[in-house]
């Protein structure tokens, strides 16, 4: 289960598709509370190849409202340590995950994905001045000291806002991040006083509520911006009808940072993720065929052991004309088998056709579905048919 600030999400190895779905349902619905039918507008389910590609976009930070974020990644691992502390994690889903976590780790590595956060605060401080006149003449607020609020102070103060003022929950990191930017701290308490004393408030903290609302906001004779970075929202949207009062939210900033980036860095991050995704795939499949072509390596081998006893029975060979016998029949029966093993493999990485290569080896060598079934299950672990 993956848990952030704007979404919750289920990835399951599942023996059943719409029985997986309509399990995962139901359970969300009896955690929250809440009806399937209200909840049926709020839900969207990836399978196979799209779920695959949807978790390398989500730890690339390409599906979160601020495009780039790197909080996803943290969250992520986080998730990650719950499934295996609780025993929830297969195989399939430990494999999909460790990969999410290194396309993401990729993509803000050689991608300049991370700016796009930079860019959000510098639209802000545009659309800013384009509402207010000039930042130098500007009162500006900050509330919250986390890792956007200090990029919004950061670059208030390189844009030479007229004066800086940072509210925090905790004052100490209020006081640190006012001492590093010229601004000045003021008490939480402080905060309905504050957001009157300024033309521009910039508001990023992570609280579950509405940090600013009808109650510490009031009606301004001159225009007063508000700029929402949060995600859940810090602003009450109810805001837009206080007179004096304008709005910007996050996703009108993603908006628009989005389009600008769109031929740069984002497309760079997708084109990262759909090579990733392409080549998950194709180690997927390839290793999908490896139990059954383990099975037939292991039936092989029985029927030379075999034989080789019977051979042992029936002639009277020296010890060393024996083994010369057991290598020669062993080197045969590899040499016959390298080459369609090895072909198998790759086809199964290519897909054609969406062939079942595994339960074309079962047909043609006659191997038992239940020996090959437990062939990649980890020891320890039930080899019975239930779902995941």
């Amino acid at each position: 289960m993956v848990s952030t600030c704007n979404r919750v999400e289920i990835y399951a190895d599942v023996e059943t598709f719409h029985g997986a779905v309509t399990g995962i349902t139901e359970s969300l619905a009896a955690t929250t509370g809440l009806a399937v039918g209200q909840l049926r507008d709020h839900l969207y389910v990836h399978f196979e190849d799209r779920a695959v590609a949807h978790a390398f976009q989500v730890a690339s930070g390409l599906d979160s409202v601020a495009v780039g974020e790197a909080q996803i990644l943290g969250q992520l691992r986080e998730a990650l340590r719950a499934a295996q502390d609780g025993g929830h994690l297969d195989p399939s889903l430990s494999a999909l995950m460790q990969h999410a976590l290194r396309v993401g780790k990729r993509v803000h590595t050689e991608t300049d994905i991370d700016t796009v956060s930079r860019s959000l605060v510098e639209r802000s401080l545009v659309v800013a001045q384009s509402t207010l006149g000039e930042l130098g003449e500007q009162r500006a607020l900050v509330v919250g000291a986390g890792a956007m609020s200090g990029l919004a102070a950061h670059t208030l103060a390189r844009a030479g806002v007229g004066h800086l003022t940072i509210i925090n929950r905790t004052p100490g990191k209020a006081d640190r991040l006012a001492q590093a930017t010229g601004g000045v701290a003021r008490d939480w308490a402080d905060l309905t006083a504050a957001v009157a004393d300024a033309d521009l408030v910039i508001s990023c903290t992570g609280a579950v509520g509405h940090v600013l609302d009808v109650d510490n906001v009031a009606a301004s004779e001159t225009p007063t911006l508000l700029v929402d970075l949060a995600l859940p929202r810090d602003v009450d949207p109810r805001l837009l009808t206080v007179p004096g009062i304008a709005l910007v939210s996050l996703e009108d900033l993603s908006a628009a940072v989005a389009e600008d980036a769109e031929k740069t860095q984002v497309t760079a991050a997708h084109d990262l993720v759909s090579a990733e995704v392409a080549e998950f795939l194709v180690a997927r499949r390839a290793a999908a065929v490896a139990p059954a072509v383990a099975e037939l390596r292991k039936r092989a081998a029985d029927v030379v052991a075999a034989e080789l006893t019977r051979l042992d029975q029936r002639a009277d060979l020296s010890e060393h004309d024996a083994a010369q016998v057991q290598m020669t029949v062993h080197r045969v029966v590899e040499k016959i088998l390298h080459t369609p093993t090895v072909r198998i493999k790759q086809l199964a990485g290519e897909e054609q056709g969406g062939q079942d290569y595994a339960a074309l080896l079962r047909m043609l060598f006659d191997l038992d579905p239940h020996e090959t079934r437990v062939a990649q299950i980890p020891h320890g672990e039930p080899a019975g048919g239930e779902s995941r």
